[in-house]
């Protein structure tokens, strides 16, 4: 056999091996994670009120991710004169997928729970792949023993949606009440919801609530005119952030795989630029991103958008870190 490889024997072209997160090594002892970013997937989506099928999000993401997983050492971007994810700089693993039981909300948040605490256990950054969004629910629970000894959370929460119902139909755990949850935590210290528009679950007293409980809101026509430096500029300066990205944030013209598209989205650069800023601002302690459907676009087009942010937000967080 010919081969090319870079160290390893093989050329490990994106479509031929095991399919995990940009290919990084699978690490399923999660007692033994010695690692700077651990990705974990939360394929569950049972907490959604309408379409289905953000389960199969974490597979889609990751296989995604492949087109990424360079074969060689890290990613040179022209534009900010930087390798990124260079091997002597950051060492990532994927942990593969927390344990769902399939309609039991409460064992399978528990599953995920359990997950994030082991990586934060391990002094890594966790990386969560939904799933819906009611899997940022036990991920901040996660963090209460983190934040006892390291400080609070700031949340930043990039979607079209509020998310902060409280019940609605009796349900306190779906994909509509992650912020509201979030914003009840000792630990969280205040919300940036960004790009929340249009018509909405939430209604007037929604909103009320959720900026009496510290919550900043701005649409993405707002954010457009403020401006990416002027936004930033809101999120408290040296704050340990986590953030949370709902893919119906971005517009369906780039993103139509999800369960909820809603219309007037960001496109991609404006949310890079803004997490971006972010990493040099604070410090990044933990993400999420859900709800990514595959089914509803054939294209792979949203589920690659997935994975191109993550690995720009990983490259950039972690080299904000080392400067």
């Amino acid at each position: 056999m010919v081969s090319n490889s870079y160290d390893t024997g093989r050329l490990n072209l994106p479509f031929v091996g095991i399919c995990t997160f940009g290919k990084y090594p699978y690490r399923p002892d999660w007692e033994a994670i010695d690692a700077d970013v651990a990705i974990l997937g939360a394929p569950f989506d049972c907490g959604t009120q309408w379409r289905a099928g953000a389960r199969f999000g974490p597979r889609g993401i990751r296989e995604a991710s492949t087109l990424f997983s360079f074969g060689h050492d890290g990613a040179y971007d022209h534009e900010d004169g930087v390798i990124y994810l260079s091997n002597d700089e950051v060492k990532i693993v994927d942990l593969g997928d927390a344990d769902i039981v399939h309609t039991d909300t409460e064992a399978s948040h528990a599953n995920i729970e359990f997950g994030v605490r082991k990586i934060l256990a391990a002094n890594a950054l966790p990386v969560v792949l939904g799933g819906d969004h009611s899997i940022n629910i036990p991920c901040i629970n996660a963090f209460d023993e983190d934040c006892a000894r390291n400080g609070p959370i700031h949340i930043v929460q990039i979607d079209a949606h509020l998310d902060f119902v409280d019940v609605r139909h009796g349900v306190r755990y779906g994909h509509g009440n992650p912020m509201r949850r979030a914003a009840e935590k000792p630990y969280v210290s205040g919300l940036s919801q960004f790009g929340i528009r249009n018509v909405s679950s939430t209604t007037r007293e929604g909103y009320e609530a959720a900026r009496s409980m510290g919550s900043d809101i701005l649409s993405v026509r707002q954010i457009r005119a403020l401006g990416t430096g002027a936004v930033v500029g809101r999120v408290p300066v040296g704050a340990r952030y986590y953030v949370t990205i709902d893919i119906d944030g971005f517009d369906p013209s780039i993103a139509p795989g999800t369960g909820t598209p809603s219309h007037g989205g960001f496109i991609y650069y404006e949310v890079l630029e803004l997490l971006a800023a972010l990493a040099k601002r604070g410090t990044v302690v933990g993400i999420d991103l859900v709800e990514v459907a595959p089914d509803y676009d054939h294209s792979g087009s949203t589920s690659t958008l997935a994975a191109q942010v993550l690995m720009n937000l990983i490259g950039r967080i972690m080299h904000a870190r080392k400067k």
